[in-house]
C-alpha cells in the first residue's frame, strides 16, 4: 500500500515538471518573436528603404552623407558619387554613406528622424 502511494506522488511530480518544461520552451518562443517583430524586422525594413534610395539616386538629388555633409550628387559611378557642397567644391563619397537629404524627406511627408537613420 505504502509503494503504490509514494509510486502515484512520483509520477503527479514527474508530470508537473514535464508542464514546466513545455512552458519554458513556449516562453523562449515568444521571446524569440517579440525580438523579431520589434527589433529584427523594423530594422531590416529600414535597411531594403535605404538600399531602394541608393538604388534610385540620379544626378542633380539632394543627399546627405553620414558624416552630415549636404550636397547635391553630380556624377555617380560604381561604388563611388561625386558631391558638389558648393559652387566650386566637389568631394567623393562612397555611395553607402549617402543618405536622402532632410529637405527631400519632408517635401515626400516622410519622418525626418527616419530618413537620417
Amino acid at each position: 500500500m505504502l509503494n503504490s502511494i509514494l509510486l502515484q506522488a512520483q509520477a503527479a511530480g514527474d508530470a508537473g515538471q514535464q508542464g514546466s518544461g513545455m512552458m519554458s520552451i513556449l516562453m523562449i518562443v515568444a521571446l524569440i518573436a517579440i525580438f523579431y517583430f520589434f527589433m529584427i524586422r523594423p530594422q531590416s525594413k529600414k535597411q531594403k528603404e535605404i538600399r531602394k534610395f541608393r538604388d534610385a539616386m540620379q544626378k542633380g538629388d539632394k543627399v546627405t552623407t553620414a558624416g552630415g555633409i549636404h550636397g547635391k550628387i553630380k556624377e555617380i559611378k560604381d561604388d563611388v558619387i561625386v558631391l558638389q557642397i558648393d559652387d566650386n567644391v566637389k568631394i567623393t563619397v562612397d555611395k553607402a554613406m549617402v543618405y536622402p537629404s532632410a529637405n527631400d524627406a519632408v517635401a515626400s511627408g516622410a519622418d525626418i528622424k527616419n530618413a537620417q537613420n
